[in-house]
Order: C-alpha cells, then structure tokens, then sequence
C-alpha cells in the first residue's frame, strides 16, 4: 500500500527540501519505488538537490491542467531507477494548482508507487494547503531555534484543523557544542513545546552543503553525520527499531583552544 508523506516546515530554509530529497533517495535506495514531488510553485529546487534539472520536459502545472499526463512530466533518476521526480513550474505562482487537482493526482499515482513525497512550499498561504491535501503522513522538519520550533508549532496547528492525524517530527542542523552550552533548544525543549513523535535527529553538517551543489544527496555519503541520520529515519519509516545517534561533544584540545583564543 502506498504512503503518502508531505514534507512542511514552518519557515523557510530549515532544510524541508534537503530532507525531501535525502529520505527520496534513501527509500529508493532500499528498492521502494518513490515519487517525490515539488509542490513549492515558482520557487523549485527539489529537481537541483537531485541532480536533474537538465532533465525537465514538463511540469505540476501541465499535469493539473490537463495537457500532459503524470508519466509524461516524471523524471527518472539515472542512478536509482526506482525514484521518480514530478517538478512543479518555475514561472507560475502557487494558485496554479489547486488542493483538489493534487489529491485527484495522487490517488491516480498511488496504485504505482510505494511511498509519495510532497515537498511542501514554507507558510500557511495557499500552497500549504495543497501541499498537504493528499497526505497521510506529515513530517514537520524545524531547527533548534526558538523562532523556528514556533513556527512549527503554528504549522502543527494548521494540520491539526486539516485533520492530519500522523504528524512526526524532523529535527535538523543540530550543532551539539551550541546545545551542550544553551545556546541552542535541546530536545527536551522541543518536546515539551510541540510533543510530537520524533523520527530524525540531523546535525549541522558542512557535506550537506557540498552534495546539494553537486546534486548528490548527503544520505550517499557514508562518511557524514547528517547522512548517517537521514538513513536512519529511513530505517524508522519502513518500520525499524533505530536509536537516535549520540553527537560527539568537544574534545578537551579543542575546548582548550577555545578558551584561550588559539
């Protein structure tokens, strides 16, 4: 049976498409067959993180409206033949597609897929309405920031009075030194504010920077943390039992280096 997961965040820039991408990646890298799709209208970027911009024919907007059908605007990806890219339009704006185009679209690509990823434009416009239509699972994707776990919290709401009943949570860019000395929320902090299941716990990562430039995403990377999390949350969504990693803390050299300045 397919699962149908929306990718939201309250604000933007907290890595909701980064985390599209990866857990894309990651699914098709078990064997599931995924489609990922761009619902963020005038604003894409989920074709860059994968590496297939230069694959674009068509587009969201074309299939709602009728002028092509889905299997015609999807893009396979070369290196893992079971994910599937449909990139919405660059130059259209979100009221391009409406709630009831996207859920007619989904329930017609269902009976194809294993797992469907919504990527989600930030805010509560009208694009976040649509974006969730068709979901039957939110991932809500926040920073260890006040403002941010706010914003999530307002989003949480929103999905609450859409009746959103499955709701987890993503954690991204956690810098443990930052948490270690309060300057940043820890999970504990988070919890009591949004008291959502957690599913992934992300930490800063400077090789997420450097795969999304080369449109390869980190989870790839066997070497990086952020990568090593992200396959985590893809064992938690098929069902596995996987403890939350545990982030080194500074070591005394480096400590040491801090306090006096060298």
């Amino acid at each position: 049976m397919c699962e149908v997961m929306v990718v939201t965040s309250g604000k933007g820039g907290v890595g909701k498409t980064t985390t599209t991408a990866n857990i894309g990646v990651g699914l098709a890298m078990r064997g599931k067959r995924v489609a990922v799709i761009d619902t963020d209208t005038g604003l894409r970027n989920l074709d860059l993180l994968l590496g297939l911009e230069n694959r674009i024919m068509y587009d969201l907007v074309d299939v709602t409206s009728g002028r092509v059908a889905y299997k015609k605007a999807l893009v396979r990806h070369k290196k893992f033949e079971t994910l599937y890219l449909l990139p919405t339009s660059q130059v259209r704006d979100k009221s391009a597609v409406k709630p009831e185009q996207l859920v007619e679209l989904v329930t017609e690509m269902r009976n194809e897929f294993d797992y469907i990823l919504i990527d989600c434009p930030a805010g509560l416009e009208q694009g976040f309405q649509t974006a969730i239509a068709a979901a039957d699972v939110a991932l809500v994707v926040t920073t260890p920031e006040i403002s941010s776990v706010r914003d999530a919290d307002k989003i949480i709401g929103e999905l609450g009075r859409a009746d959103k009943e499955t709701i987890k949570l993503i954690v991204n860019r956690i810098r443990p030194m930052m948490v270690e000395k309060g300057d940043m929320l820890n999970m504990d902090d988070i919890n009591e504010i949004l008291s959502l299941e957690c599913i992934g716990q992300i930490p800063d990562d400077e090789a997420v920077v450097t795969a999304t430039n080369r449109g390869e995403p980190v989870i790839t990377i066997d070497s990086s943390m952020a990568g090593r999390a992200y396959r985590n949350i893809v064992a938690r969504i098929c069902g596995e039992a996987v403890p939350f990693m545990t982030f080194p803390r500074e070591g005394f050299l480096a400590r040491l280096r801090r306090l006096f300045g060298m």
